[in-house]
């Protein structure tokens, strides 16, 4: 695998290591200025639309990634050159945090709705709908709240239980403005697989978990089906950005889309 690595991917896998060792041991102030965040956070600069995709959280998620890149990468680039790869790698990578961005403003935008729908008509049923599906990271503090349920249950008309239910989602929704935040590589990886599956599509492919053959387009169709279930899903405990994955899926089909009905753009 190592002895065919081109020279693109070879190039990505070393900012992308390089970096993590630079974050996680020299300085790792980088993991809050090159992160993507929120564009109304305070901590949001426009270049990080192009940095977050060389950050990562930890070295699984690195491995991951770059893993991803070196079984896919280099016969996309013998391929398609040198250039185009890069092209799909930069290109989806950096659409998928803007549509990222669309999706986190479109859900905090909901929260705000639902958190002054509750200011305006109190009441122990919406306060916990809205507590259940937040995860527990954002939440002031976890024992705490689940007593303020229980206690704003047995008396809704308490005018402290409603203050304190009212300050709880106002933290919440601050703090998912100014700290939701993306790091990885996956919408730019994405890109890559949904390229290789359709220059690809009849490759097999040996699975880690199970092992067993796979076509190229079925996997890439399984990952997609898998993707936009976790969208719907919506689980508070999964940390992951789904939609970021999607978005580099849609990104890297339209590119080469476009590509395949122009033969002679290939170099």
């Amino acid at each position: 695998m190592f002895r065919n690595i081109t020279p693109v991917v070879k190039n990505l896998l070393l900012i992308n290591v390089g970096l993590l060792i630079v974050s996680q041991f020299i300085f790792p102030q980088l993991n809050q200025w090159f992160a993507l965040y929120y564009i109304h956070s305070p901590y949001f600069k426009p270049f990080q639309f192009l940095t977050y995709m060389f950050m990562h959280a930890d070295f699984w998620h690195l491995f991951g990634n770059m893993l991803g890149l070196v079984v896919f990468g280099p016969m996309l680039e013998q391929f398609l050159g040198p250039k185009k790869l890069l092209t799909i790698w930069m290109v989806c990578g950096v659409g998928a945090g803007v549509m990222y961005s669309g999706y986190i403003a479109y859900e905090i935008n909901s929260l705000n709705n639902e958190v002054i729908a509750f200011q305006e008509n109190p009441s122990p049923d919406s306060f916990n709908r809205l507590i259940i599906k937040t995860p527990k990271h954002l939440l002031y503090n976890y024992g705490e709240t689940i007593n303020l349920i229980d206690k704003y249950s047995r008396d809704e008309n308490n005018p402290s239980y409603i203050d304190q239910a009212n300050k709880n989602l106002e933290y919440i929704l601050a703090k998912k403005t100014y700290t939701t935040r993306m790091v990885g590589a996956s919408g730019a990886l994405f890109g890559v697989l949904i390229a290789f599956a359709m220059f690809f599509p009849n490759t097999q492919l040996l699975l880690l978990f199970p092992p067993i053959p796979i076509k190229a387009k079925y996997m890439v169709l399984l990952y997609t089906l898998y993707t936009i279930y976790n969208i719907f899903k919506n689980n508070p405990t999964d940390n992951v950005a789904h939609f970021a994955h999607l978005s580099g899926l849609i990104i890297g089909a339209i590119l080469v889309y476009f590509w395949k009905k122009d033969r002679n753009s290939f170099y």
